[in-house]
């Protein structure tokens, strides 16, 4: 089980939050204008990353606020964890400044 790192509650296990997708995606500012390719691909594509990859969580059973994990995929270790609207950490500072519970 991971222990996912709320920014605003502090580990917690991951029973207690839900999974929202890749993190950082812009929806676009005039959807009505998209032909339905662009729509598909804005709905269905996303980066597969082999590494840090940054995702969206809320904490569902907690303060049910979202905020963003940088997690490696090729470990299931959590590098670090952000509100949203900050930027996308250094994957390779968010790994040094993990804390020691986070790793």
């Amino acid at each position: 089980m991971l222990l996912i790192p709320c920014p605003h509650c502090g580990p917690r296990p991951e029973l207690e939050f839900s999974y929202g997708g890749e993190a950082h995606i812009a929806r676009p500012r005039q959807p009505a204008e998209l032909d339905d390719a662009a729509w598909a691909n804005f709905l269905y594509t996303r980066r597969n990353t082999k590494g840090a990859h940054a995702e969206r969580w809320r904490h569902a059973r907690g303060c049910g606020r979202f905020f963003n994990v940088l997690r490696d995929t090729t470990s299931d270790k959590i590098l670090t964890s952000y509100p949203v609207g900050a930027p996308r950490p250094d994957p390779r500072a968010a790994d040094s400044a993990a804390p020691e519970s986070a790793r």
